[in-house]
């Protein structure tokens, strides 16, 4: 898939079959994510990738979008080590970035995925589920599995009332 076509074809998948991902399928996922730029290539994306029933189901109580993170055959959950951060703003940007590849990389894959940004509420809970450090900061989780159905096209708002203004 060209990436024009992944980028205008990529949707939110909340509903998994019950198939696994093979590690080297995530390998790939996450090898495109930490392909974003990031400022002074400091790269400040760290990555838990969860599996474990157990461990999904404590991060689950998390959030109100808990059965998405229980029925997903993986969750990847992403931080910002503020080790590493040099300007949070642009960090937070690169984080996005990060982010973004890794949702492209599994649509092109056939994978559906689901950016879950609700649990930050729970940030310190879910770095004590998954024996994270303090200054491991909760950007996301991304929850990835096989669509359990077809996924339907979203309307975007016009150009129109997206540029404010246009400079000749």
């Amino acid at each position: 898939m060209d990436i024009l076509e992944c980028i205008k074809t990529r949707r939110s998948v909340r509903e998994f079959l019950d198939k696994d991902i093979a590690e080297g399928t995530i390998d790939e996922i996450l090898g495109s994510a930490r392909r974003a730029p990031s400022g002074l290539n400091n790269q400040p994306w760290r990555f838990a990738v969860v599996k474990n029933a157990d461990v999904k189901n404590s991060l689950a109580e998390q959030t109100h979008y808990g059965d998405i993170i229980k029925n997903a055959p993986v969750c990847i959950v992403v931080f910002l080590d503020n080790t590493a951060v040099y300007d949070r703003t642009k960090d937070l940007m690169a984080v996005g970035a990060c982010i973004e590849n890794l949702l492209l990389c599994a649509h092109s894959l056939g994978i559906g995925a689901v950016w879950l940004g609700e649990i930050l509420k729970n940030k310190e809970e879910v770095n004590k589920i998954l024996g994270v450090a303090d200054d491991i900061e909760l950007m996301a989780v991304v929850a990835l599995g096989y669509p359990a159905s077809k996924v339907k096209g979203t309307e975007r708002k016009p150009m129109s009332d997206l540029i404010i203004k246009r400079l000749r």
